[in-house]
């Protein structure tokens, strides 16, 4: 396995397990008891890492969410509590996801194992959401599934920076990427992307090659790996969302 080849097997993944602390019942919880609601924290939630910044800097990074959207989360947000506080939140509730979710995946170790080198390796040059959660060193004591969660959420901000610089190369926006998903406008209005809509038949074939760049702007991190260590990770990471997915815990 190439290592183009293993980002793109490993990319559904990763984009589930990367993703899933933000959109946890428990972590919205939490950003509620902080006067914060889920809309305004799956904006800070990732986009607090950079600090205090303008919302044009936090929608220009976050890039797959519509700007006027995200001003609208980033100010409420900061109205009840500072970006550094969210984001000890953020990365707080990510080790916690981790420890709910994958603390029972039995090759969890070794999950660790592999992609620790691939985050260590990837160039975060473009990509600001990345260098900055990268930055955010995960505390020494942290349990080992917290540590995966933490990783996991990097490699998905790897994927999603990469993912950003191909939309623009394609000569796309972010809306008409969104369109040409298997979301369609439904994922649109989700983002905050208002109509009227571009029609999606043209768009379906550049965002076919959206993926095909932003796998291999991803490689570049995968060749750490030896062919046989990619294989075994994209399986890991397969059987890790897998398990997410079958045996959530009790979220009571």
């Amino acid at each position: 396995m190439t290592p183009e080849q293993a980002a793109g097997a490993a990319r559904p993944a990763v984009q589930k397990l990367g993703s899933g602390f933000i959109e946890c019942p428990r972590t919205l919880r939490r950003a509620r008891q902080m006067g914060i609601s889920g809309w305004a924290f799956l904006v800070t939630g990732r986009g607090a890492v950079l600090g205090d910044v303008r919302t044009e800097t936090v929608a220009a990074a976050i890039g797959i969410l519509s700007p006027d959207a995200v001003a609208d989360g980033w100010e409420a947000a900061a109205r009840v509590a500072t970006p550094s506080a969210v984001a000890e939140v953020s990365r707080a509730e990510c080790c916690r996801w981790g420890i709910d979710y994958l603390a029972g995946f039995p090759p969890l170790a070794r999950l660790v194992e592999l992609v620790e080198p691939v985050v260590a390796a990837a160039d975060a040059t473009g990509m600001p959401l990345f260098a900055a959660w990268r930055g955010m060193p995960v505390p020494a004591d942290a349990a080992p599934a917290a540590r995966a969660a933490v990783l996991l959420h990097l490699l998905y901000e790897y994927y999603s920076g990469a993912s950003l610089m191909a939309v623009r190369a394609a000569g796309m926006t972010a809306m008409e990427i969104i369109l040409a998903g298997p979301e369609g406008e439904s994922g649109a209005v989700t983002y905050g992307w208002s109509p009227p809509y571009p029609p999606v038949g043209p768009l379906v074939r550049r965002r076919l090659w959206v993926e095909s760049v932003t796998d291999r702007i991803v490689a570049q991190a995968y060749g750490v790996l030896e062919a046989a260590e990619r294989v075994e990770l994209v399986n890991l990471l397969g059987a890790a969302a897998t398990s997410v997915r079958m045996s959530p815990p009790n979220l009571d």
